[in-house]
Protein backbone atom coordinates (compact mmCIF):
# COMPACT_ATOMS: atom_id res chain seq x y z
CA UNK A 1 0.00 0.00 0.00
CA UNK A 2 1.49 3.30 -0.78
CA UNK A 3 1.32 6.38 1.10
CA UNK A 4 -0.40 9.37 -0.06
CA UNK A 5 2.09 12.31 0.66
CA UNK A 6 0.25 15.93 1.64
CA UNK A 7 1.61 18.68 -0.71
CA UNK A 8 3.94 21.46 1.46
CA UNK A 9 2.51 24.60 1.85
CA UNK A 10 4.75 27.36 3.21
CA UNK A 11 2.55 29.62 5.24
CA UNK A 12 3.02 33.48 6.53
CA UNK A 13 2.30 33.83 10.16
CA UNK A 14 -1.20 34.70 10.71
CA UNK A 15 -2.56 33.67 7.80
CA UNK A 16 -4.65 30.15 6.62
CA UNK A 17 -2.93 27.29 4.79
CA UNK A 18 -4.46 25.19 2.43
CA UNK A 19 -3.79 22.23 0.73
CA UNK A 20 -2.60 22.85 -3.26
CA UNK A 21 -5.51 20.22 -3.88
CA UNK A 22 -8.24 22.41 -1.78
CA UNK A 23 -10.20 24.82 -3.43
CA UNK A 24 -9.54 28.57 -2.13
CA UNK A 25 -13.12 29.95 -0.42
CA UNK A 26 -14.95 32.12 -1.84
CA UNK A 27 -16.30 35.04 -0.21
CA UNK A 28 -19.55 35.16 -2.77
CA UNK A 29 -21.29 37.35 -4.91
CA UNK A 30 -21.63 40.48 -2.41
CA UNK A 31 -17.85 40.33 -1.92
CA UNK A 32 -16.45 39.78 -5.82
CA UNK A 33 -13.10 41.38 -5.78
CA UNK A 34 -11.21 43.20 -8.58
CA UNK A 35 -8.08 42.67 -9.90
CA UNK A 36 -6.36 44.51 -7.97
CA UNK A 37 -7.49 42.69 -4.45
CA UNK A 38 -8.29 45.59 -2.88
CA UNK A 39 -11.07 43.59 -0.44
CA UNK A 40 -8.54 40.66 -0.53
CA UNK A 41 -6.12 43.16 1.06
CA UNK A 42 -8.55 45.15 3.71
CA UNK A 43 -8.77 43.35 6.97
CA UNK A 44 -11.94 43.59 8.56
CA UNK A 45 -12.50 41.66 11.53
CA UNK A 46 -16.25 41.23 12.75
CA UNK A 47 -16.57 42.53 16.01
CA UNK A 48 -19.41 43.93 18.26
CA UNK A 49 -19.72 47.78 18.78
CA UNK A 50 -19.50 47.70 22.60
CA UNK A 51 -16.19 46.01 22.99
CA UNK A 52 -15.14 48.59 19.80
CA UNK A 53 -15.57 51.06 22.20
CA UNK A 54 -14.38 49.92 24.93
CA UNK A 55 -10.94 49.00 23.38
CA UNK A 56 -11.03 52.43 21.39
CA UNK A 57 -12.64 54.69 24.07
CA UNK A 58 -9.80 56.25 25.85
CA UNK A 59 -7.37 57.01 22.35
CA UNK A 60 -10.50 58.34 20.37
CA UNK A 61 -11.66 60.71 23.46
CA UNK A 62 -8.08 62.16 24.14
CA UNK A 63 -7.88 62.58 19.98
CA UNK A 64 -10.93 64.37 20.19
CA UNK A 65 -10.11 66.72 23.01
CA UNK A 66 -6.91 67.10 21.74
CA UNK A 67 -7.78 68.11 18.38
CA UNK A 68 -10.50 70.68 19.80
CA UNK A 69 -8.42 72.26 21.56
CA UNK A 70 -5.44 72.64 19.55
CA UNK A 71 -7.55 73.85 16.14
CA UNK A 72 -9.33 76.92 16.08
CA UNK A 73 -11.35 75.21 13.07
CA UNK A 74 -12.75 72.45 15.13
CA UNK A 75 -13.55 74.59 18.11
CA UNK A 76 -15.08 77.29 16.34
CA UNK A 77 -17.56 74.63 14.77
CA UNK A 78 -18.36 73.31 18.37
CA UNK A 79 -19.22 76.36 18.98
CA UNK A 80 -21.28 77.06 16.44
CA UNK A 81 -23.12 73.60 16.51
CA UNK A 82 -23.51 74.66 20.23
CA UNK A 83 -25.33 78.11 19.20
CA UNK A 84 -27.35 76.19 16.48
CA UNK A 85 -28.60 73.35 18.85
CA UNK A 86 -28.89 75.37 22.29
CA UNK A 87 -28.71 78.79 21.26
CA UNK A 88 -29.02 81.00 24.39
CA UNK A 89 -30.91 78.40 26.02
CA UNK A 90 -34.03 75.76 25.26
CA UNK A 91 -37.12 77.15 26.47
CA UNK A 92 -39.26 74.99 28.52
CA UNK A 93 -42.86 74.67 27.02
CA UNK A 94 -44.80 72.18 29.32
CA UNK A 95 -47.13 69.92 27.43
CA UNK A 96 -49.10 67.87 30.95
CA UNK A 97 -52.13 66.02 29.55
CA UNK A 98 -54.96 67.83 29.68
CA UNK A 99 -56.95 64.42 29.72
CA UNK A 100 -54.95 63.87 33.07
CA UNK A 101 -55.62 67.39 34.44
CA UNK A 102 -58.95 67.44 33.15
CA UNK A 103 -59.72 64.52 36.12
CA UNK A 104 -57.91 65.98 38.84
CA UNK A 105 -60.43 69.21 37.97
CA UNK A 106 -59.09 71.90 35.80
CA UNK A 107 -60.49 73.61 32.96
CA UNK A 108 -58.68 75.20 29.69
CA UNK A 109 -57.62 78.08 31.91
CA UNK A 110 -56.69 77.20 34.84
CA UNK A 111 -54.62 74.57 32.70
CA UNK A 112 -53.05 77.58 31.19
CA UNK A 113 -52.35 79.43 34.21
CA UNK A 114 -50.43 76.09 35.76
CA UNK A 115 -48.01 75.66 32.43
CA UNK A 116 -47.64 79.38 32.78
CA UNK A 117 -46.58 78.91 36.45
CA UNK A 118 -44.26 76.24 35.64
CA UNK A 119 -42.50 78.08 33.11
CA UNK A 120 -41.88 80.92 35.18
CA UNK A 121 -40.65 79.27 38.66
CA UNK A 122 -38.70 76.93 36.14
CA UNK A 123 -36.96 80.28 35.01
CA UNK A 124 -36.56 81.48 38.05
CA UNK A 125 -34.79 78.56 39.60
CA UNK A 126 -32.43 77.36 36.06
CA UNK A 127 -31.02 80.81 36.07
CA UNK A 128 -30.16 80.59 39.30
CA UNK A 129 -26.86 79.28 39.36
CA UNK A 130 -27.00 79.24 43.46
CA UNK A 131 -30.15 77.00 43.41
CA UNK A 132 -29.46 74.40 40.71
CA UNK A 133 -25.61 74.08 40.69
CA UNK A 134 -23.80 71.91 42.95
CA UNK A 135 -21.12 74.41 42.43
CA UNK A 136 -22.65 77.40 42.59
CA UNK A 137 -21.51 78.30 39.38
CA UNK A 138 -23.19 77.07 36.22
CA UNK A 139 -27.29 77.87 34.91
CA UNK A 140 -28.46 75.08 33.30
CA UNK A 141 -28.08 76.60 30.10
CA UNK A 142 -24.59 76.44 30.85
CA UNK A 143 -24.50 72.78 31.69
CA UNK A 144 -26.90 72.17 28.40
CA UNK A 145 -23.32 73.53 27.05
CA UNK A 146 -21.40 71.91 28.59
CA UNK A 147 -23.32 68.28 28.38
CA UNK A 148 -22.97 69.29 24.60
CA UNK A 149 -19.47 69.89 23.99
CA UNK A 150 -18.71 66.66 25.95
CA UNK A 151 -21.03 64.64 23.79
CA UNK A 152 -18.96 66.15 20.73
CA UNK A 153 -15.54 65.11 22.57
CA UNK A 154 -16.26 61.96 24.49
CA UNK A 155 -19.51 61.07 22.94
CA UNK A 156 -21.60 61.17 26.31
CA UNK A 157 -22.83 63.77 28.40
CA UNK A 158 -22.61 62.54 32.06
CA UNK A 159 -23.47 63.89 35.60
CA UNK A 160 -25.49 63.64 38.87
CA UNK A 161 -28.69 65.04 40.02
CA UNK A 162 -28.13 65.69 43.17
CA UNK A 163 -30.61 65.86 46.72
CA UNK A 164 -29.66 68.44 49.37
CA UNK A 165 -31.16 67.63 52.70
CA UNK A 166 -32.65 70.43 54.22
CA UNK A 167 -29.64 71.14 56.58
CA UNK A 168 -27.56 71.55 53.58
CA UNK A 169 -29.95 74.14 52.44
CA UNK A 170 -29.37 76.05 55.28
CA UNK A 171 -25.88 75.91 55.74
CA UNK A 172 -25.03 76.94 52.47
CA UNK A 173 -28.17 79.37 52.52
CA UNK A 174 -30.36 78.02 49.27
CA UNK A 175 -34.04 77.19 49.21
CA UNK A 176 -34.44 74.22 47.02
CA UNK A 177 -33.29 71.18 46.91
CA UNK A 178 -32.62 69.70 43.46
CA UNK A 179 -29.26 70.22 42.26
CA UNK A 180 -26.50 69.30 39.35
CA UNK A 181 -23.74 68.40 39.40
CA UNK A 182 -22.13 67.73 36.05
CA UNK A 183 -19.14 65.89 35.39
CA UNK A 184 -16.62 65.06 32.50
CA UNK A 185 -17.02 61.61 31.18
CA UNK A 186 -13.45 60.71 31.84
CA UNK A 187 -14.30 60.15 35.71
CA UNK A 188 -16.77 57.15 34.42
CA UNK A 189 -14.10 54.34 35.36
CA UNK A 190 -13.40 52.24 32.41
CA UNK A 191 -14.14 48.97 34.60
CA UNK A 192 -15.39 45.50 33.41
CA UNK A 193 -16.63 42.47 34.99
CA UNK A 194 -19.37 41.11 33.36
CA UNK A 195 -19.51 38.13 36.56
CA UNK A 196 -21.43 41.40 38.64
CA UNK A 197 -22.49 42.70 35.61
CA UNK A 198 -19.83 45.65 35.50
CA UNK A 199 -19.06 46.76 32.16
CA UNK A 200 -17.27 49.59 30.92
CA UNK A 201 -18.36 51.58 34.56
CA UNK A 202 -21.88 50.77 33.85
CA UNK A 203 -23.71 48.03 36.52
CA UNK A 204 -26.64 46.07 34.84
CA UNK A 205 -29.26 44.01 35.94
CA UNK A 206 -30.61 40.43 33.82
CA UNK A 207 -32.23 42.58 31.73
CA UNK A 208 -29.63 44.83 30.68
CA UNK A 209 -30.80 47.68 32.54
CA UNK A 210 -28.22 50.10 34.15
CA UNK A 211 -29.16 50.04 37.68
CA UNK A 212 -25.19 51.89 39.35
CA UNK A 213 -22.57 53.82 37.76
CA UNK A 214 -18.93 53.63 39.02
CA UNK A 215 -16.97 57.21 38.64
CA UNK A 216 -13.48 58.23 40.06
CA UNK A 217 -13.37 60.42 43.04
CA UNK A 218 -10.58 62.11 44.80
CA UNK A 219 -11.15 62.54 48.96
CA UNK A 220 -8.81 64.27 50.60
CA UNK A 221 -6.13 63.77 48.09
CA UNK A 222 -6.34 60.06 47.98
CA UNK A 223 -8.28 58.66 44.69
CA UNK A 224 -11.11 56.65 45.31
CA UNK A 225 -14.27 55.21 43.07
CA UNK A 226 -18.06 56.08 44.59
CA UNK A 227 -20.58 53.89 42.82
CA UNK A 228 -24.03 56.22 42.50
CA UNK A 229 -27.40 54.32 41.62
CA UNK A 230 -29.47 55.08 38.33
CA UNK A 231 -32.55 56.11 39.77
CA UNK A 232 -33.41 57.30 43.12
CA UNK A 233 -36.37 56.00 45.23
CA UNK A 234 -39.48 57.36 43.39
CA UNK A 235 -37.77 56.04 39.62
CA UNK A 236 -36.37 59.61 38.72
CA UNK A 237 -32.95 59.60 36.73
CA UNK A 238 -29.96 60.42 39.28
CA UNK A 239 -27.20 60.13 37.04
CA UNK A 240 -27.03 61.57 33.45
CA UNK A 241 -25.93 59.66 30.94
CA UNK A 242 -26.92 59.88 27.32
CA UNK A 243 -25.09 58.92 24.21
CA UNK A 244 -26.09 57.65 20.68
CA UNK A 245 -25.67 54.20 20.57
CA UNK A 246 -24.68 52.49 17.48
CA UNK A 247 -26.12 49.44 18.34
CA UNK A 248 -28.81 47.95 21.04
CA UNK A 249 -25.91 46.67 23.02
CA UNK A 250 -23.52 49.48 23.82
CA UNK A 251 -23.24 50.60 27.14
CA UNK A 252 -20.93 54.39 26.54
CA UNK A 253 -20.88 56.55 23.66
CA UNK A 254 -17.68 57.12 21.45
CA UNK A 255 -17.01 60.88 19.35
CA UNK A 256 -18.87 61.49 16.38
CA UNK A 257 -15.02 62.88 15.52
CA UNK A 258 -13.92 59.49 15.07
CA UNK A 259 -14.83 58.47 11.82
CA UNK A 260 -13.36 62.27 10.43
CA UNK A 261 -9.75 61.96 12.56
CA UNK A 262 -7.78 60.96 9.32
CA UNK A 263 -9.19 63.86 7.22
CA UNK A 264 -9.08 66.39 9.78
CA UNK A 265 -4.91 65.12 10.32
CA UNK A 266 -4.32 64.87 6.57
CA UNK A 267 -5.26 68.49 6.17
CA UNK A 268 -3.52 69.88 9.20
CA UNK A 269 -0.60 67.90 7.22
CA UNK A 270 -1.84 69.89 4.07
CA UNK A 271 -1.34 72.84 5.05
CA UNK A 272 1.64 72.37 7.07
CA UNK A 273 3.11 71.39 3.61
CA UNK A 274 2.04 74.07 1.95
CA UNK A 275 3.26 76.64 4.23
CA UNK A 276 6.42 75.52 4.48
CA UNK A 277 6.64 75.25 0.61
CA UNK A 278 5.84 78.86 0.53
CA UNK A 279 8.05 80.22 2.89
CA UNK A 280 11.28 78.11 0.95
CA UNK A 281 9.96 79.39 -2.21
CA UNK A 282 9.74 83.01 -1.10
CA UNK A 283 12.67 82.64 0.86
CA UNK A 284 14.73 81.17 -2.66
CA UNK A 285 12.69 83.66 -4.66
CA UNK A 286 15.83 85.61 -6.62
CA UNK A 287 17.34 83.90 -9.02
CA UNK A 288 20.74 85.18 -10.93
CA UNK A 289 21.30 83.50 -14.38
CA UNK A 290 24.80 84.04 -16.10
CA UNK A 291 26.14 83.03 -19.45
CA UNK A 292 30.07 82.74 -16.98
CA UNK A 293 31.18 79.64 -16.94
CA UNK A 294 31.42 78.36 -13.55
CA UNK A 295 35.11 77.89 -11.27
CA UNK A 296 35.49 74.35 -13.31
CA UNK A 297 35.63 76.72 -16.46
CA UNK A 298 38.56 78.72 -15.27
CA UNK A 299 40.47 75.64 -14.11
CA UNK A 300 39.64 73.62 -17.38
CA UNK A 301 41.30 76.92 -19.44
CA UNK A 302 44.61 76.83 -17.10
CA UNK A 303 44.92 73.41 -17.97
CA UNK A 304 44.43 73.72 -21.84
CA UNK A 305 47.06 76.94 -21.56
CA UNK A 306 49.68 73.98 -20.49
CA UNK A 307 48.99 71.69 -22.44
CA UNK A 308 48.63 73.44 -25.82
CA UNK A 309 51.21 72.00 -28.12
CA UNK A 310 51.05 75.39 -30.23
CA UNK A 311 51.54 78.73 -29.84
CA UNK A 312 48.03 79.26 -31.75
CA UNK A 313 46.92 77.14 -29.12
CA UNK A 314 48.42 78.44 -26.06
CA UNK A 315 47.23 82.28 -27.83
CA UNK A 316 43.42 81.02 -28.10
CA UNK A 317 43.36 79.75 -24.04
CA UNK A 318 44.91 83.16 -23.23
CA UNK A 319 42.36 85.02 -25.34
CA UNK A 320 39.59 83.29 -23.54
CA UNK A 321 40.94 83.72 -20.13
CA UNK A 322 41.32 87.47 -20.82
CA UNK A 323 37.74 87.96 -21.97
CA UNK A 324 36.16 86.19 -18.83
CA UNK A 325 38.46 88.45 -16.65
CA UNK A 326 37.30 91.15 -18.14
CA UNK A 327 33.47 90.03 -17.77
CA UNK A 328 33.86 89.41 -14.08
CA UNK A 329 35.20 92.48 -13.71
CA UNK A 330 32.92 94.45 -15.00
CA UNK A 331 30.57 92.33 -12.97
CA UNK A 332 32.59 93.37 -9.89
CA UNK A 333 32.08 97.02 -11.07
CA UNK A 334 28.25 96.54 -10.11
CA UNK A 335 26.43 95.87 -7.51
CA UNK A 336 23.20 93.82 -6.64
CA UNK A 337 21.99 94.23 -2.83
CA UNK A 338 19.04 92.37 -1.38
CA UNK A 339 18.07 93.56 2.26
CA UNK A 340 16.20 96.76 4.07
CA UNK A 341 17.58 98.77 1.08
CA UNK A 342 17.41 97.08 -2.06
CA UNK A 343 20.29 98.42 -5.09
CA UNK A 344 20.57 97.01 -8.34
CA UNK A 345 23.54 98.76 -10.46
CA UNK A 346 24.32 96.96 -13.36
CA UNK A 347 24.69 93.18 -14.69
CA UNK A 348 27.52 91.65 -16.36
CA UNK A 349 26.80 90.91 -20.00
CA UNK A 350 24.75 87.55 -20.74
CA UNK A 351 23.54 87.95 -17.22
CA UNK A 352 19.84 87.96 -15.91
CA UNK A 353 18.11 88.52 -12.88
CA UNK A 354 14.90 86.73 -12.61
CA UNK A 355 12.15 87.06 -9.26
CA UNK A 356 10.78 84.08 -8.71
CA UNK A 357 6.86 84.08 -7.91
CA UNK A 358 5.50 81.59 -5.22
CA UNK A 359 4.00 78.22 -6.80
CA UNK A 360 2.83 76.88 -3.84
CA UNK A 361 -0.66 75.52 -3.94
CA UNK A 362 -0.62 74.59 -7.18
CA UNK A 363 -4.41 74.43 -9.03
CA UNK A 364 -4.85 70.91 -7.11
CA UNK A 365 -4.99 72.71 -3.38
CA UNK A 366 -8.65 73.95 -3.52
CA UNK A 367 -9.93 71.10 -4.79
CA UNK A 368 -8.67 68.70 -1.93
CA UNK A 369 -8.72 71.22 0.92
CA UNK A 370 -12.51 71.34 0.03
CA UNK A 371 -12.77 67.43 -0.48
CA UNK A 372 -11.05 67.32 3.06
CA UNK A 373 -13.42 70.02 4.27
CA UNK A 374 -16.53 68.35 3.03
CA UNK A 375 -15.69 65.29 4.57
CA UNK A 376 -15.34 66.94 8.53
CA UNK A 377 -18.27 68.70 7.72
CA UNK A 378 -20.42 65.86 7.02
CA UNK A 379 -19.18 63.99 10.44
CA UNK A 380 -19.87 67.29 12.95
CA UNK A 381 -23.07 67.26 10.79
CA UNK A 382 -22.48 71.25 9.75
CA UNK A 383 -22.67 72.89 6.23
CA UNK A 384 -19.12 73.24 4.20
CA UNK A 385 -19.86 76.95 4.75
CA UNK A 386 -20.58 76.51 8.48
CA UNK A 387 -17.19 74.93 8.57
CA UNK A 388 -14.76 76.68 6.51
CA UNK A 389 -16.48 79.89 5.87
CA UNK A 390 -15.93 79.93 2.44
CA UNK A 391 -18.94 81.21 0.70
CA UNK A 392 -17.54 81.12 -2.90
CA UNK A 393 -19.89 80.01 -5.02
CA UNK A 394 -23.19 79.32 -2.64
CA UNK A 395 -26.65 80.51 -4.43
CA UNK A 396 -29.45 80.55 -2.60
CA UNK A 397 -31.17 77.59 -3.77
CA UNK A 398 -27.55 75.90 -2.91
CA UNK A 399 -27.62 77.54 0.50
CA UNK A 400 -31.56 76.58 0.86
CA UNK A 401 -30.65 72.75 0.07
CA UNK A 402 -27.60 72.73 2.00
CA UNK A 403 -29.78 74.35 5.56
CA UNK A 404 -32.68 71.85 4.47
CA UNK A 405 -30.56 68.86 4.89
CA UNK A 406 -28.55 69.50 7.95
CA UNK A 407 -31.56 71.33 10.05
CA UNK A 408 -33.37 67.63 10.87
CA UNK A 409 -29.34 66.51 12.38
CA UNK A 410 -29.65 69.52 14.24
CA UNK A 411 -32.63 69.32 15.43
CA UNK A 412 -32.27 65.79 16.01
CA UNK A 413 -29.21 66.49 18.28
CA UNK A 414 -31.38 68.93 20.25
CA UNK A 415 -34.28 66.36 21.04
CA UNK A 416 -32.00 63.39 21.52
CA UNK A 417 -28.79 65.02 23.54
CA UNK A 418 -29.41 68.80 24.96
CA UNK A 419 -33.11 68.04 25.43
CA UNK A 420 -32.98 64.86 27.08
CA UNK A 421 -30.37 66.13 29.57
CA UNK A 422 -32.66 68.99 30.76
CA UNK A 423 -36.07 66.34 30.84
CA UNK A 424 -34.02 64.59 33.27
CA UNK A 425 -33.34 67.67 35.19
CA UNK A 426 -36.51 68.95 34.83
CA UNK A 427 -38.50 65.91 35.98
CA UNK A 428 -36.13 66.37 39.33
CA UNK A 429 -37.26 69.81 39.76
CA UNK A 430 -40.82 69.65 38.81
CA UNK A 431 -41.00 67.12 41.81
CA UNK A 432 -39.61 69.16 44.40
CA UNK A 433 -41.60 71.90 43.52
CA UNK A 434 -45.00 70.04 43.63
CA UNK A 435 -43.78 68.66 46.79
CA UNK A 436 -43.12 71.44 48.51
CA UNK A 437 -45.83 73.65 47.14
CA UNK A 438 -43.96 75.80 44.85
CA UNK A 439 -46.25 74.44 41.99
CA UNK A 440 -49.14 73.43 43.72
CA UNK A 441 -51.35 71.09 41.69
CA UNK A 442 -55.06 69.79 42.27
CA UNK A 443 -54.76 66.75 44.57
CA UNK A 444 -51.58 67.02 46.17
CA UNK A 445 -48.06 65.20 45.18
CA UNK A 446 -49.88 62.16 45.67
CA UNK A 447 -51.88 62.79 42.15
CA UNK A 448 -48.95 64.10 40.99
CA UNK A 449 -47.04 60.87 41.82
CA UNK A 450 -49.44 58.70 40.13
CA UNK A 451 -49.45 60.72 36.93
CA UNK A 452 -46.24 61.81 36.96
CA UNK A 453 -44.85 60.49 33.62
CA UNK A 454 -47.90 62.54 32.11
CA UNK A 455 -47.37 65.81 34.02
CA UNK A 456 -43.33 65.76 33.38
CA UNK A 457 -44.13 65.67 29.77
CA UNK A 458 -42.63 68.83 27.78
CA UNK A 459 -40.50 70.06 24.89
CA UNK A 460 -37.94 72.23 24.29
CA UNK A 461 -37.67 75.05 21.97
CA UNK A 462 -34.03 75.97 20.24
CA UNK A 463 -32.55 78.65 17.76
CA UNK A 464 -34.94 79.56 14.61
CA UNK A 465 -33.84 77.55 11.84
CA UNK A 466 -31.15 79.81 9.64
CA UNK A 467 -32.42 81.41 6.40
CA UNK A 468 -30.62 82.33 3.40
CA UNK A 469 -33.42 84.81 2.54
CA UNK A 470 -35.93 86.30 5.62
CA UNK A 471 -38.60 88.06 2.94
CA UNK A 472 -38.90 84.47 0.73
CA UNK A 473 -39.02 82.75 4.17
CA UNK A 474 -41.84 85.28 5.29
CA UNK A 475 -43.65 84.46 2.78
CA UNK A 476 -43.57 81.05 2.28
CA UNK A 477 -44.73 80.75 6.02
CA UNK A 478 -47.44 83.06 5.29
CA UNK A 479 -48.12 80.96 2.81
CA UNK A 480 -48.73 77.86 4.42
CA UNK A 481 -50.96 79.03 6.81
CA UNK A 482 -53.12 80.88 4.81
CA UNK A 483 -53.69 77.60 2.41
CA UNK A 484 -53.73 75.35 5.86
CA UNK A 485 -50.90 73.37 5.46
CA UNK A 486 -49.28 74.66 8.42
CA UNK A 487 -50.25 76.41 11.60
CA UNK A 488 -48.88 79.33 13.53
CA UNK A 489 -48.06 77.15 16.28
CA UNK A 490 -45.95 75.23 13.71
CA UNK A 491 -44.53 77.93 12.26
CA UNK A 492 -44.11 79.98 15.53
CA UNK A 493 -41.96 76.27 16.43
CA UNK A 494 -39.57 77.00 13.51
CA UNK A 495 -39.05 80.36 14.37
CA UNK A 496 -38.20 79.27 18.25
CA UNK A 497 -41.45 80.68 20.19
CA UNK A 498 -44.48 79.24 21.69
CA UNK A 499 -47.39 79.90 19.99
CA UNK A 500 -49.49 80.02 22.47
CA UNK A 501 -47.08 82.90 24.43
CA UNK A 502 -47.33 83.88 20.65
CA UNK A 503 -51.24 84.71 20.57
CA UNK A 504 -51.49 85.88 24.01
CA UNK A 505 -49.02 88.83 23.14
CA UNK A 506 -50.77 89.30 19.91
CA UNK A 507 -54.16 89.60 21.46
CA UNK A 508 -52.98 91.76 24.22
CA UNK A 509 -50.80 94.28 22.06
CA UNK A 510 -53.97 94.47 19.95
CA UNK A 511 -55.82 95.45 22.59
CA UNK A 512 -53.79 98.04 23.66
CA UNK A 513 -53.92 100.14 20.66
CA UNK A 514 -57.09 99.86 19.73
CA UNK A 515 -58.39 100.98 22.95
CA UNK A 516 -56.46 104.15 23.02
CA UNK A 517 -57.69 104.57 19.31
CA UNK A 518 -55.08 103.58 17.47
CA UNK A 519 -54.25 101.42 14.01
CA UNK A 520 -53.37 97.75 15.98
CA UNK A 521 -50.54 96.32 13.78
CA UNK A 522 -52.22 93.27 13.57
CA UNK A 523 -55.11 94.62 11.41
CA UNK A 524 -55.04 92.75 7.82
CA UNK A 525 -54.82 95.02 4.51
CA UNK A 526 -58.07 96.82 4.23
CA UNK A 527 -59.71 96.14 7.06
CA UNK A 528 -60.53 97.79 10.40
CA UNK A 529 -61.12 97.85 14.05
CA UNK A 530 -64.49 99.13 14.97
CA UNK A 531 -64.95 102.07 17.38
CA UNK A 532 -66.53 101.18 20.57
CA UNK A 533 -69.38 104.26 19.33
CA UNK A 534 -70.39 102.41 16.12
CA UNK A 535 -70.94 99.00 17.92
CA UNK A 536 -73.26 100.54 20.20
CA UNK A 537 -74.93 102.80 17.80
CA UNK A 538 -75.29 99.20 15.18
CA UNK A 539 -76.49 97.03 18.38
CA UNK A 540 -79.53 100.07 19.22
CA UNK A 541 -80.12 99.93 15.35
CA UNK A 542 -80.39 96.45 15.48
CA UNK A 543 -82.68 96.63 18.83
CA UNK A 544 -85.01 99.01 16.81
CA UNK A 545 -85.49 96.73 14.18
CA UNK A 546 -86.19 93.81 16.23
CA UNK A 547 -89.16 95.87 17.80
Amino acid sequence: MTAVTKPRVRVAAGTTAFPASAPVPVAGAYLRDTRSAVLTTRMAPLTESRDNIRRAWRRVAGLAQDLILNSGRLSGVVQQIISDTVGSELQLNPKPDLNVLATLGYDASEARALIDLIKREWKYWSWNPRECDVRGKLIVPQMLDIGLRQYLAYGETTGINVWWPVSTRRRQNVRTGTKVLMLPPSRLVQETNEAIGLYQGVFHDEWGRPVQYRFADRRDGVPMSRDVAARNGFGLSKVIHIFEPNEADDVRGISPLAGAFRKHVQHEMLEDATLQMAVLQTAMGIALSSAAPSSEAFEALEALKEVAGTEGGKDVAESLAALLAAQIQRAQEGEISFGTDPRISHLAPGEKLDILGVKTPGPQYEPFNASLSRDMARALGVTYESLTLDNRGATYSSSRVGISSIWPVVTRRRERISGVQAQQIYDNWLDEAVFSGTVPIKGGYEAFNANRDRLCWAQWRGPAKPSADDKKSADAAAKRVETYTSTVEIEAAELGQDGQELREQHLEEHEWYVSRGMRSPYERAGTSTPSREKSEDEDEKAGGAAE
